[in-house]
């Protein structure tokens, strides 16, 4: 039995990868600033650097998702880890078989309790499911579109003060901008000189230059890095969740569990995130760089924070819940696919629930 809760906890991890490692770098595919396979490649390699430091920075969700507390020390057995990794690698392949990112710690909060529901009956401490696990996931995505929102608004605020709209390019050709003292400008040109239009009518805006600085090559760098930062936040976080499950049964050492469970997240996301990647790059909503970066850094500053505290938000939540907050502020979101996308969220928990409960009736 617990060499069925190794294999299902690595199949657990394999799924999550293949559904959670382009949650980042999906604003740089959907924006244009990286293409697919350089995308995947920085978000895998920044995921497997947060799941590598988890063990430092993140601990505490290693014994959150242990079910230590959720159910009797007596009836926490392999059978019931088992389970419960069966169930939530279950909701989660269906869910990346259709596109839909979802939240693999929702999948293991329901697999908990309806595994936990079979195993421990009555014993099974309901009121710890709703103060340790649901509320934060519950408020996650509403935290990340509310500050992406608001990232964006200010983004765009700084633009209208400058009297620059998301439509405005500044496209330039052989010159550069130098600016003085406020409300002054000079153009330096050896070719064609500067036009300030609408994006669609700007052919190259990578030379623009502010303070000496090219704004275009800032801009994309910003970007690069919010995207690693939001990789490694979900190494951070994700990792501890599946770890727990091997911990609980004292199946391998922390070290020896966490350099399993980053190798099975790499090869899922390598072999199978294209359709997720593609649901959050490019169907809920078009997006400019500006707006990924935004987006990004709305998801890691939330992601980390809740690993320092050892609370158990989704990122799938928390970085969906950020482009859908790009969305809103641009006014280019998809209502129809952010519906489909939350009823997915919605079915996740009830989903892992019954799988739990069917996987834990077969077990036992």
């Amino acid at each position: 039995m617990e060499c069925l809760v190794l294999a299902s906890t690595l199949l657990l991890a394999f799924v999550n990868g293949a559904n959670d490692n382009m949650k980042g770098a999906a604003t740089l595919y959907g924006s244009g600033a990286l293409g697919y396979r350089p995308a995947l490649a920085l978000a895998t390699l920044s995921t497997a650097l947060g799941s590598l430091a988890s063990l430092a920075l993140a601990a505490g969700l290693v014994k959150s998702f242990s079910a230590k507390g959720l159910v009797p020390d007596a009836l926490l057995t392999p059978a019931y880890l088992a389970a419960v990794a069966l169930a939530a690698g279950g909701t989660v392949l269906l869910a990346t078989r259709f596109g839909f990112p979802v939240s693999t710690t929702h999948a293991l909060v329901g697999a908990l309790a309806g595994a936990g529901f079979l195993a421990a009956g009555p014993d099974l401490r309901v009121g710890l499911l709703g103060s340790a696990f649901l509320l934060p996931l519950v408020a996650g995505p509403f935290l990340g579109l509310a500050l992406a929102f608001a990232l964006d608004r200010a983004v765009a605020r700084v633009g209208s003060l400058t009297g620059v709209t998301r439509d405005t390019r500044v496209c330039v050709e052989n010159a550069a901008i130098a600016f003085g003292r406020p409300g002054t400008g000079t153009v330096a040109s050896s070719g064609l000189g500067l036009v300030v239009a609408h994006r669609s009518e700007c052919a190259n805006s990578r030379d623009a230059r502010i303070f000496g600085l090219e704004v275009g090559r800032l801009l994309d760098w910003g970007h690069l890095a919010s995207a690693s930062t939001v990789g490694f936040a979900r190494g951070l976080n994700d990792t501890p969740k599946l770890l727990g499950l091997l911990v609980g049964v004292d199946l391998v050492s922390p070290r020896v569990g966490v350099s399993a469970v980053a190798v099975a997240m790499a090869l899922g996301g390598l072999v199978a995130a294209r359709r997720v990647a593609e649901t959050l790059a490019n169907k809920i909503t078009p997006m400019s760089a500006a707006q990924g970066f935004s987006a990004n850094a709305a998801t890691a500053l939330l992601v980390a924070s809740a690993s320092h505290l050892s609370l158990p938000v989704s990122t799938t939540h928390v970085s969906t819940g950020g482009i859908f907050g790009i969305g809103a502020s641009g006014g280019g979101l998809r209502k129809r696919m952010a519906t489909e996308v939350a009823l997915a969220w919605l079915a996740t928990l009830p989903t892992a629930a019954l799988l739990g409960l069917a996987a834990m009736w077969a077990l036992r």
